[in-house]
């Protein structure tokens, strides 16, 4: 951000005439920024701040400013007065933050020094990703250039202080790559569906192609189209707002494109399409203030690659979230003004263009099975080996900005090779940020099914060269996508299949976290920018099919994970195992892979004697060991690694420097921990080396791109971090650039071409898949590059808690916590794992010898199907003989009986307290009555238990009470829990509490808690079961047990026998242990080999000699803002805490939200195996889960929190435990914190004497937490002000009448005294309560204060009716001795306090009634909307208004009462929002019940009782009574309405309730708006505090159906009451006593400022000198300085008055203002629906009656004429052929307005125009409404025959000519059009051969061009000339003909004074109209056949006609000659007349 204060400038050179106005322009990048005018002044002061925002990207060393100062002129061009350059070079290297410029010289535009100067001051905010680079180059290329320093021709006069609104852009530099960076989501994602709206407003277009075209634009966003209406033109002006309203999750939100689509809605439907542009939802709402604000889009043709632009489309687009306030778009009256170039929404400088995204698609492996085939089952049942694997047609689909493309359909092969190339092509830069790759599996019949999906993102593969700064002489680091060729893997649901549908069929669309491995496909991205392809789907070559292979070749790895324990499951049951997978590798369900020894054993699990269960693996830890193969990519994964290590070591640096700035630590202890941060940072850049590149095999493009970004980011880094160690000042400031340092690592971390999977555990509870964690395969990779480059834990023992798959109550309940130590590195360098193991591997080979019980013995003849010895699932049959040991390794020792040890450890080893449990049974037949089961007594997991009575105390231990029944379940009142038994199972596999007719088993808790005695030794008891190692069960299958039973028919033991390596040494040797223990030759080929199938893996365990004793202690103290669950508002909570294998429980703190346990759980001795020195560096976390302890039922979860504890390896050590606040998660949501801390301490030699001192006990078995960890305590007094209670909701259905208040802080509480009659006197009888208290001195420490309201009720009932927690107390800390008294209340409650007094309102009516017709005649000229334009910077519309002096108004863009300088209006009191728990549907939302309204001072006391206690802060109260007021609401106008018609509009009207009034303003509705001015004031009285809520709502009209609610606001009344800062009436700028800005309130000015002076305690104020001078508070005030350089006009007051005003201006107080509301809806409660300007007047009606009130009426438009006088055409197209074969046209003129087209006029037609003359003489009068103070056209007409109102349109006035060339029998020609702007004409030319189509590229088509006011028709009133006609041919544009036109605009009343027909028609005059002098040939042939003989037929054939008739003669005489010779002839020759 670059701002720039605009303070002063002195000696500005006067005028010729007068005084200049001064406004300055700052110039940056082509951007400006303007001050406001400031009138007749050469040595004004603006104080303004303009800021420049700098879209993330650093100041360059070049850049500079220019500063213009111009005399502003209303009319006419500002007047240049002087210039300067500020260069930002210092600001650029770093050197400086803010660069004072003062008294800098002005030149002129000679450069000559004008003699004034210029004061300013420039910050620089450098972004947090690209500091200053002292070391950048020179640019070439200056992109601001030298804009503006003397050419004010650019200059535009309608850009107001803020005229560039968020998104503004500026050009980038010239290095800018075709791609644009990636960008950071402002805050993190929320994984929950929220209220969105986008709004998208249509402005105007711009270029649009094509002749006579009507265009229409058409959005769709999230499948929901909108399109405005049609417009006519190729600059359509549409102004048109859509709102899409969504809910859903915000990924997917942001990954929605909108398509911007414009066609011509007069072509055929085909080719209709002009344009279109697509931008993806999340862009937008990553700009600035999530919206993209008036911004050219650039359309093209989606088909036709080679296409250019296709116009340009302006629009604006928002993205409002919950709780996101939309910004104020600024509105510029002139839309020609603005730059299309440079404000395009597209990376700076960049134009699209088209590019190929080549995806070559090579091959896939591991895609898991799809169909399900009833051939191969057929097989299968009759013997065949069906082959499952193959059963997959899979194809893959690439999506990219809504282009989709396949490959081929390989069917029945899970390892396809496709081969294909997808030709993927888009415009670039791309507003979409991902390409979508799916796998799919082809399907005949149904849809296709997805087998998973996987994304690439252009952000990490492609780099726009903005992330680091380029130093001189180096290539730029910029780069377009490319990728791979690299495998990506797909993550979807579990691998296994089964016929019935997938219920996670999700994840495999790429929603969620993917829980399984789902295949690989093998891709490579290249980018091509030229050229179109042939195909989209194209064949790869066979070359590249061969280079590709060097990418597949594959190297072996080994992974290791050794279980060091799995507790906190709260579901036992089945015996549990883990499996670990890598890729397929190790998924036991799948065949393809060899089988390995990838799971655990079955254990079963063992309660740990407090609440959680755990597995007793002791001291012989399951193994799990891996063998896998893939790609070596260790060049990728170590410099990940080594990143991440960097970043890790910052992020514990950063926790650690925020804990110290929260706890203020002293200024010195920070600066080193802040400088021991840095210099880490520092130390760890510059050490730390990344791999090298140079003879990698597999090497990629990107991977060379992006080690050279990495390389360049993180030598930036380090040295920027050099030079804040340098020059930073303030620690607080640093820590945004320090935490931005840290984001860029992470981000540099993402490594895209990651082809590893994830390593993958799964919890397996008996078969079934119940919780999963995926762990990437970096953190466990062994690197032999460096120590940084392993992984983070790569060989150590970590804590995973495992997930359920698509977990809907997102992590509220866990499987299992699971500590694991894992190392994966490739096999050549196995032997390293040495160094890593810890403890003893042993090998076993295991088999189960089974037998059964027939008539009493036990033997192998009852076994049916089974085998003697079989595996451990009893299904496979194996023997002794047929285990050879894998090779390499080799039998140690025999075959010997080795039942499962685990479970022989007592549960309560290491215990001080256990809970013992067994679990009565009883069963029914259902409806019949309940009988003991048949083993009445069982564990958790139905085996056979002793009874209570039967079970004894063990030795050393106590009993703590009798057996009890445990119903904190979810079980019945009786401990009852009820299930249905489903065979085989003997007892249900689920429970429910409530008991059904078909239940036929039920069980109960018993519980019984005992101690362990002190002193007591106690020997440790195996439970060794039954000597032969037997375990018993009722039924094959079934559960076993070790002690034989009655029922018992079948029994097993487990042998093992022991292997050890050949050759290898060390833990390593396990890793050789690839495939099945191999079987004899004889059952080869036989068919149970293939089912045995990785049955007999051998199992691996990890045995440690070694136990260590640690002593842990977890020091709960307190936590705060916990969710409230019971309907009483409160919880009652307590935290279970476990660690490991053990957990203990807290006291219950009831009906607290914020509950102080101060409590010490001491775990006394905790065996943990393994090193104590890699324990102190990674301890297992203690786990906190807060519970809500409820009476009945089972108790709710409240939240989890996890603390790491400090380890003491020596007792002696003095690192004390600090008492943090650690988060509480639920749900994933943040919900609370708990203030804790632990510390684990290694017992050595097993004696306690070292340890700690036991802390004191504060009950039975409660230790509080100790001194020294506990905060230091002072008194502290908390005086709070009760004012009262508002708006309180029902409690029970009853309301509440008779409240009380009680305050808790502390542990100490306070009550207030009752409210009688809430309806009466919502407020406190006694408003002042104290309460003494012992607060903590650190402030992080405090608790909250509770407030608690009570309802007293009948029968002594008092009920908790709403709480509400004030968790900071630091807002309300203060210094006793200071004097505030002027905070306890206003001046106008000062005068309600003060005793009654008469009050003489004496009305001045001094003025001459002489003066009243000049004021009536100003009201013409001036009136309130005058004041409101001219205080929003809209000069235009203001009028005289601000030259006549008058006063302006503050408009405030948001709420009065979030304005800073304000306090919100709660300086008397705030309100506090009151709640009440869980609402009726069970959900955790807390409903508002109602508000308090009071405060609070809260300061220490000395402790010293000899000391006088401090005065007390809260006295002289106003008078706590109702007070009738008159309140006076004036609303002046909405913006931006929700839409609630069809038509994408609105019908609004404003209703208000107050009370129990209500006004509703129906009649008056604004119809079809959105953004309606309604300038209405409405007038209510009423009674406060009762009806303090001022409800103003607007509402949308509609005729047939109910009403629908726009949105609403709430004003509190009350606190603009009772607030010190006078907001019951804003403070005008003068004292008037008429006019239009006439006094309103009833209290003079001088009268408020002595109540103040009174209330402030200083003497009153002192009038001297006729009132011109006044004293007040010590200072003297003139009032000639007050009103120096002001206009004084007529309506001003007496002195005294105006001087008393001028002084309370000064005192902080509302001044008069317009206030900006924000509506909402109960539809979407936090999205904003518009918003309402307006403001409010309070006014008591014991003080009197007020000023009259403002008339805020809207303007009228005026009705104006535009006569068009049509002369003549010339060079008009000859389009046609006659007859005769010569060019001619019918011309014709047809002329209209835009927005009135139904009054098209047309001229008569010139017929046959041989020349393209045209004469016409022809009128056209056209009637318009001009608003001229927005210079606009009010069009009011009827969208639709159908529509009730008429709809309201603001259109620019244009006039549009278009010569026609007229046919009888066919359609019109059309020749040619021109469009004219009545605002700025082009200007027309004398004589026409000067006109040209240039006259149109010069002016008209240049949009930035600068227009000047006297083009203006509206200001020349009368114009005549020639103007062009264009005809669009192609893309050319060509003369269609000239016309030469008069235009005159003429008012409604000059009109009639000067009257005009249409045409000739009469009256024909002014001026009057000849008939025009055509030629002779001009006429209409077919109705003048003597005409046309003459004209047509004669004139061009006369020759033809005396050729022919003497032909004619000619022939005729030889007819007739040849006729009658003959008969002559003979007569000649007869003669018979002779």
């Amino acid at each position: 951000m670059l701002r720039v204060v605009v303070e002063s400038a002195k000696g500005l050179p006067k005028k010729k005439l007068g005084v200049p106005d001064p406004i300055t322009s700052i110039i940056f990048k082509g951007e400006k920024k303007k001050t406001k005018s400031i009138n007749s002044e050469v040595n004004p002061v603006w104080n303004e701040v303009l800021e420049f925002d700098l879209k993330g990207a650093a100041l360059e060393s070049t850049a500079f400013i220019d500063v213009i100062v111009k005399d502003y002129e209303t009319i006419g061009k500002d007047k240049f007065l002087g210039s300067a350059k500020v260069s930002l070079r210092d600001l650029a290297s770093g050197q400086a933050r803010s660069l004072p410029s003062k008294n800098l010289a002005l030149t002129n535009e000679s450069g000559q020094d004008i003699g004034a100067t210029i004061d300013l001051v420039i910050g620089y905010e450098a972004p947090a990703n690209a500091p200053p680079n002292p070391n950048e180059q020179k640019d070439a290329d200056l992109t601001a250039g030298d804009a503006g320093t003397g050419e004010e021709g650019e200059e535009s006069q309608t850009d107001g202080p803020a005229s560039v609104s968020p998104g503004g852009g500026s050009p980038a530099p010239p290095n800018q790559n075709v791609f644009r960076k990636a960008r950071k989501r402002q805050r993190a994602l929320v994984n929950k569906p929220q209220d969105f709206q986008i709004r998208f407003r249509v402005i105007e277009g711009r270029q649009l192609p094509g002749n006579n075209i009507k265009p229409v634009v058409k959005v769709n966003v999230c499948g929901d189209t909108h399109r405005t209406r049609i417009k006519r033109g190729n600059n359509p002006f549409f102004d048109e707002m859509f709102f899409y309203n969504v809910h859903m999750l915000p990924s997917d939100l942001f990954d929605q494109s909108i398509s911007i689509r414009v066609y011509d809605s007069s072509s055929l439907r085909a080719d209709s399409l002009m344009g279109e542009f697509k931008i993806d939802v999340g862009f937008v709402y990553d700009e600035p203030a999530h919206c993209v604000i008036r911004k050219w889009l650039l359309l093209n043709d989606p088909d036709d690659s080679s296409s250019g632009a296709k116009g340009y489309l302006k629009v604006s687009i928002f993205v409002v979230g919950t709780g996101d306030e939309p910004p104020v778009e600024k509105r510029d009256r002139d839309n020609d003004q603005d730059d299309i170039e440079s404000n395009l929404l597209l990376p700076a400088g960049l134009t699209l263009r088209w590019v190929t995204l080549k995806l070559k698609v090579f091959r896939a492996e591991d895609i898991p099975q799809m169909d399900d085939s009833f051939s191969q089952s057929v097989k299968e049942f009759f013997g065949g080996s069906g082959n499952k694997k193959n059963l997959v047609d899979p194809f893959l689909e690439a999506w990219f900005a809504g282009r989709k493309l396949c490959t081929q359909i390989i069917e029945k092969n899970a390892n396809p090779e496709w081969n294909e190339m997808l030709n993927l092509q888009v415009k670039f830069p791309s507003m979409c940020e991902r390409i979508k790759l799916t796998v799919f599996d082809w399907d005949r019949l149904t849809r296709n099914d997805a087998v998973g999906t996987t994304y690439l993102n252009l952000a990490k593969i492609a780099s726009s060269g903005g992330e680091a700064e380029v130093q001189a002489g180096e290539t730029e680091v910029g780069f377009l996508p490319t990728f791979g060729p690299c495998y990506v893997n797909f993550y979807g649901s579990p691998r296994e299949f089964s016929g019935l549908p997938d219920p996670y069929d999700d994840l495999n669309l790429g929603k969620g976290e993917g829980v399984a491995y789902r295949g690989r496909v093998l891709v490579e991205l290249s980018t091509q920018l030229e050229g179109k392809p042939d195909k989209e789907v194209d064949k790869i070559s066979s070359d590249d099919i061969l280079v590709v292979q060097k990418y597949q070749r594959r190297r072996k790895y080994s992974l290791c994970a050794v279980f060091h324990g799995a507790c906190m499951i709260q579901e036992p049951g089945e015996p549990i195992q883990f499996e670990v997978s890598i890729g397929n590798y190790g998924n036991k369900l799948d065949s393809t892979c060899k089988p390995l020894a990838s799971t655990t054993q079955y254990s079963c699990a063992v309660f740990d004697g407090n609440h959680y269960y755990y597995l007793p693996w002791a001291d012989t830890k399951p193994v799990v060991v891996l063998l896998s193969f893939w790609e070596d990519i260790s060049h990728r994964l170590d410099a990940v690694n080594i990143i991440l290590y960097i970043a890790n070591r910052l992020q514990e640096n950063i926790n650690a420097l925020k804990i110290s700035i929260e706890a203020k630590v002293p200024e010195n202890r920070l600066d080193e921990i802040w400088v021991k941060l840095v210099n880490q940072l520092v130390d760890d850049l510059s050490n730390v080396q990344l791999p090298s590149l140079e003879g990698v095999t597999n090497l990629t493009t990107l991977d060379i791109q992006v080690k050279k970004l990495r390389d360049q980011a993180l030598l930036l880094m380090g040295e920027q971090a050099q030079r804040m160690v340098q020059e930073a000042s303030d620690i607080t400031e640093t820590l945004g650039t320090i935490e931005g340092w840290l984001e860029k690592l992470k981000e540099l971390a993402e490594e895209p071409q990651n082809s590893m999977p994830d390593v993958i555990i799964w919890m397996l509870r008996g078969e079934k898949r119940v919780g999963y964690a995926r762990i990437p395969a970096h953190q466990v990779l062994y690197s032999t590059h460096s120590e940084e480059a392993c992984g983070q834990y790569c060989g150590k023992t970590q804590n995973v808690v495992l997930k359920y798959p698509m977990d809907k109550s997102k992590g509220q309940k866990l499987p299992v916590q699971i500590r694991v130590n894992m190392w994966l590195g490739l096999s050549a360098y196995e032997k390293k794992f040495n160094t890593f193991a810890e403890g003893t591997f042993s090998v076993f080979a295991e088999l189960y010898e089974n037998q059964a019980e027939v008539f009493g013995k036990w033997g192998t003849t009852g076994l049916m199907n089974r085998h003697k010895f079989s595996d451990v699932t009893g299904k496979i049959k194996v023997k002794q003989e047929y285990f050879l040991p894998p090779k390499g390794w080799e039998w140690e020792g025999d075959w010997f009986v080795d039942p499962e040890r685990s479970l022989l450890t007592e549960a309560d080893a290491g215990h001080t307290e256990f809970l013992d449990e067994v679990f009565e049974n009883e069963t029914r037949l259902p409806g019949r009555e309940w009988k003991p089961a048949s083993e009445p007594f069982t564990d958790v997991n139905g085996e056979k238990a002793l009874s209570p009575a039967e079970i004894e105390c063990p030795a050393g231990w106590a009993w703590e009470d009798a057996w009890t029944y445990d119903i904190n379940r979810a079980v019945d009142e009786k401990g009852w829990e009820y299930g249905i038994t489903i065979p085989p199972d003997d007892k249900p596999k689920s429970w429910v509490p409530a008991e059904k007719m078909y239940h036929v088993h039920r069980r109960r808790r018993l519980i019984r808690a005992r101690k362990r005695v002190a002193g007591a030794s106690v020997a440790e008891k195996r439970d060794l079961g039954d000597p032969e190692g037997w375990e018993y069960s009722s039924l094959i299958g079934w559960k076993f047990h070790k002690k034989e039973r009655s029922s018992d028919t079948f029994r097993r033991r487990r042998w093992r026998r022991k292997m050890a390596p050949a050759q290898r040494v060390g833990a390593s040797a396990i890793f050789n242990l690839e495939g099945a223990l191999g079987t004899d030759q004889e059952e080869k080929g036989s068919k149970e080999s293939s089912k045995a199938f990785g049955a007999n893996t051998p199992t691996v365990s990890c045995t440690f000699d070694r136990a260590y004793v640690y002593h842990l202690r977890v020091y709960v103290y307190q936590a705060r803002n916990l969710m409230a669950l019971d309907k009483d508002s409160f919880s009652d909570p307590y935290a279970h805490v476990s660690f490991l294998h053990v957990s203990k429980t807290t006291e219950t703190v009831n009906a607290c939200l914020n509950p102080t346990w101060d409590q010490t759980l001491i775990f006394n001795s905790v065996e943990i195996y393994g090193d104590p020195q890699a324990l102190a560096h990674n301890p297992p976390d203690v786990v906190l889960e807060i519970y809500d302890k409820d009476q009945v039922g089972k108790d709710e979860m409240l939240g989890r929190s996890t603390c790491k504890p400090v380890v003491k390896l020596q007792p002696g050590m003095d690192a004390t435990p600090r008492l943090l606040w650690h988060p509480v998660m639920q749900r994933g949501e943040h919900s609370g914190d708990v203030l804790v801390s632990a510390e684990l301490i290694l017992k050595d030699k097993g004696n306690d004497t070292e340890l700690p001192l036991v802390p004191s006990m504060r009950g039975d078995n409660l230790y509080m937490v100790p001194q020294g960890v506990r905060p230091v305590v002072q008194l502290t007094a908390i005086e709070i002000l009760a004012w009262g209670l508002r708006n309180m909701k029902p409690y029970q259905l009853a309301s509440v009448s008779s409240p009380s208040l009680v305050v808790e802080c502390g542990g100490e509480v306070v009550h207030s005294a009752t409210i009688r009659n809430m309806k009466k006197s919502p407020n406190f009888p006694v408003s002042v309560l104290f309460l003494k208290v012992l607060l903590p001195k650190e402030e992080m420490y405090t608790p909250p204060i509770v407030l608690k309201v009570i309802d007293h009720r009948p029968f002594g009932r008092k009920p908790v009716v709403g709480q509400c927690t004030i968790s900071s107390l630091e807002e309300f800390r203060c210094d006793p001795y200071e004097i505030r008294s002027e905070l306890s209340m206003s001046s106008k409650m000062a005068l309600m306090a003060s005793p009654p007094r008469d009050l003489a309102i004496n009305m001045e009516d001094s003025r001459p009634l002489l003066e009243a017709e000049r004021v009536e005649k100003e009201k013409e000229v001036v009136d309130w909307w005058s004041k409101f334009y001219a205080s929003v910077g809209d000069h235009e519309k203001c009028g005289p208004y601000r030259q006549k002096g008058y006063d302006t108004l503050k408009v405030y863009n948001k709420e009065l009462e979030d304005i800073e300088d304000f306090k919100g209006l709660t300086d008397f009191c705030n309100t506090f929002k009151l709640l009440r728990g869980k609402n009726e549907n069970g959900e955790n939302d807390p409903t508002v019940v109602g508000e308090f309204k009071g405060s609070f001072k809260v300061y220490p006391l000395s402790d010293d009782p000899g000391v006088a206690p401090p005065p007390r802060q809260f006295r002289e109260l106003p008078e706590s009574g109702p007070q009738e007021c008159l309140v006076r609401i004036y609303v002046v106008r909405a913006v931006d309405l929700q839409p609630k018609d069809n038509n994408g509009r609105c019908d609004p009207y404003i209703k208000i309730s107050l009370g129990r009034k209500s006004i509703d303003d129906r009649d008056n509705y604004l119809p079809n708006t959105t953004n309606p001015v309604f300038g209405r004031m409405f007038e209510l009285s009423c009674f406060l505090p009762q009806d303090k809520d001022l409800k103003i709502s607007v509402y949308d009209y509609d005729l047939l159906t109910r009403d629908e609610k726009v949105g609403e606001t709430v004003i509190d009344l009350e606190n603009r009451f009772l607030s010190r800062f006078g907001s019951y009436c804003g403070l005008p700028q003068t004292y008037c006593v008429s006019g239009i800005n006439q006094w309103r309130d009833q209290l003079k000015p001088s009268q408020i400022l002595q109540n103040l002076a009174r209330l402030k305690g200083s003497p009153p104020p002192r009038t001297e000198d006729n009132g011109n001078t006044l004293h007040f508070g010590g200072k003297q005030y003139s009032l000639a300085e007050f009103e120096a350089n002001k206009e004084l006009h007529q309506h001003l007051g007496p002195p005294s008055e105006r001087i008393a005003l001028h002084v309370l201006r000064t005192q902080n107080l509302v001044p008069e203002h317009v206030e900006t509301r924000t509506l909402y809806s109960s539809f979407q409660p936090t999205l904003s629906q518009g918003s309402l300007q307006m403001w409010v007047d309070v006014f008591p009606k014991s003080l009197g009656h007020p000023g009259p009130p403002f008339h805020i009426a809207p303007r009228k438009a005026q009705r104006n004429y535009l006569r068009v006088v049509v002369w003549n055409t010339t060079d008009v197209t000859l389009d046609e052929t006659s007859v005769t074969g010569e060019r001619m046209s019918d011309i014709y003129v047809k002329g209209w307005m835009p927005g009135m087209e139904e009054d098209k006029q047309k001229t008569d037609v010139h017929y046959r125009s041989l020349d393209g003359d045209g004469n016409f003489n022809w009128r056209f009068v056209f009637p318009f409404d001009y608003l001229p103070a927005e210079q606009l056209c009010l069009v009011s007409k009827k969208e639709h025959f159908w529509s009730l109102d008429k709809t309201e349109f603001r259109i620019p006035p244009k006039l549009i000519i278009q010569i026609w060339d007229n046919d009888k029998f066919s359609l019109d020609d059309y020749l040619g059009s021109i469009e004219l702007d009545l605002r700025h004409l082009i200007t027309p030319t004398k004589m026409p051969h000067k006109c040209s189509i240039d006259m149109l590229s010069k002016e008209g088509d240049i949009p930035h061009q600068k227009w000047d006011e006297t083009k203006s028709l509206f200001n020349q009133k009368a114009v005549r000339g020639w103007w062009p006609c264009v005809v669009e041919n192609g893309s050319q544009k060509e003369l269609g003909g000239k016309v030469e036109l008069s235009l005159e605009i003429v008012a409604e009343q000059e009109a009639d004074e000067r009257p005009a027909g249409k045409g000739r028609d009469e009256p024909n005059m002014h001026p009057k109209l000849d008939a025009p002098n055509r030629p002779d040939t001009s006429f209409f042939w077919f109705t003048n056949p003597c005409k046309t003989m003459k004209f047509i037929v004669w004139r061009r054939f006369k020759w033809l006609f005396i050729g022919l008739i003497l032909l004619i003669l000619v022939l005729l005489f030889i007819g007739i000659l040849l006729y009658s010779l003959p008969n002559y002839i003979s007569m000649k020759i007869v003669k018979p007349f002779r």
